[in-house]
């Protein structure tokens, strides 16, 4: 397993906080506001944030034409997918359960670069997918009765967290000739004309100015998730391997718990706190660093 730089590390910490503090901030705004239309707005507010850190930058905008199929495919994978159908779970779904079911990508991360990848996972990588998928079930513990009455709103959480594993894996074997903040952008860009259009044919006669409570939702989607956390997931996405990347944020659905009981008053059980645990065992079974190599006689 490859160890974080400080730069990863930090960027890490940054992206599990604003992204375990989204969860609750993007139930208000799919509560006050319609789905698809919320994403278009926040994804359409967001574009030009980024545009502005690529000009501050000096990040060219410009992808060679040769790979615009392959930008295509990572953009689907890894944006478009991921935020329509997660935003349209967060409907039926409480923040803290879409978070959880959001998060059981590593385990589909591992599977599928087992399967279509060839991907040979080590003892710790098995153990930190296997300390995951526990820390799962445990959060989920006194849920399953619920989710089973919102049966479109899991399959829409659990293939959108499939398809973004499968994601993670092209983007890291991606030979893309760009800066990730330009491909990030360009992501950006398909995922608002998607979400632009979408909102245009099925809610258009709901749409009106959103109100007051949506607004700090949408400001907070623009700047911080579309603005920073897209192009921080990435980078970490394209620079670690897929199970060191997808295992190190499995602490953002604990957070996003947490915060749920802390705001919305929820009850912590003891399963929680199992769960804080494993988790912790999963990410350090990633980033832990291993034994240095003897070196040569």
């Amino acid at each position: 397993m490859q160890r974080l730089s400080r730069h990863q590390l930090a960027t890490l910490v940054a992206l599990t906080l604003v992204w375990g503090i989204n969860w609750p901030m993007m139930k208000l705004g799919v509560s006050h506001f319609p789905a698809l239309s919320f994403r278009a707005i926040t994804v359409l507010l967001g574009l030009p944030v980024l545009a502005l850190v690529l000009v501050a930058l000096k990040v060219p905008f410009r992808v060679p034409r040769r790979h615009w199929g392959e930008l295509f495919w990572l953009a689907l994978t890894n944006m478009v997918v991921w935020n329509i159908c997660m935003i349209l779970a967060l409907r039926t779904l409480t923040s803290g359960r879409a978070a959880i079911l959001a998060y059981t990508m590593p385990i589909f991360s591992a599977l599928i670069g087992a399967v279509l990848f060839r991907a040979r996972l080590g003892l710790r990588g098995w153990l930190g997918v296997g300390a995951a998928a526990l820390g799962v079930t445990l959060l989920l513990w006194h849920e399953f009765t619920v989710l089973a009455g919102r049966p479109l709103g899991v399959a829409l959480a659990l293939f959108s967290a499939a398809v973004w594993a499968l994601g993670t894996h092209m983007m890291r074997r991606s030979r893309i000739e760009a800066d990730t903040l330009t491909l990030s952008f360009w992501m950006t860009a398909l995922a608002a004309v998607v979400a632009g259009g979408l909102a245009l044919v099925f809610e258009r006669a709901q749409w009106q100015m959103p109100p007051q409570a949506a607004w700090g939702a949408i400001a907070y989607n623009a700047l911080l998730i579309f603005g920073f956390s897209q192009a921080a997931w990435l980078s970490l996405a394209r620079g670690l391997p897929p199970i060191a990347s997808t295992l190190s944020v499995m602490f953002i659905p604990v957070l996003g718990v947490l915060v749920g009981a802390v705001w919305l008053g929820e009850v912590l059980h003891w399963q929680d706190a199992a769960a804080v645990v494993l988790m912790v065992v999963a990410i350090a079974s990633v980033l832990w660093p291993g034994k240095a190599a003897a070196p040569a006689r």
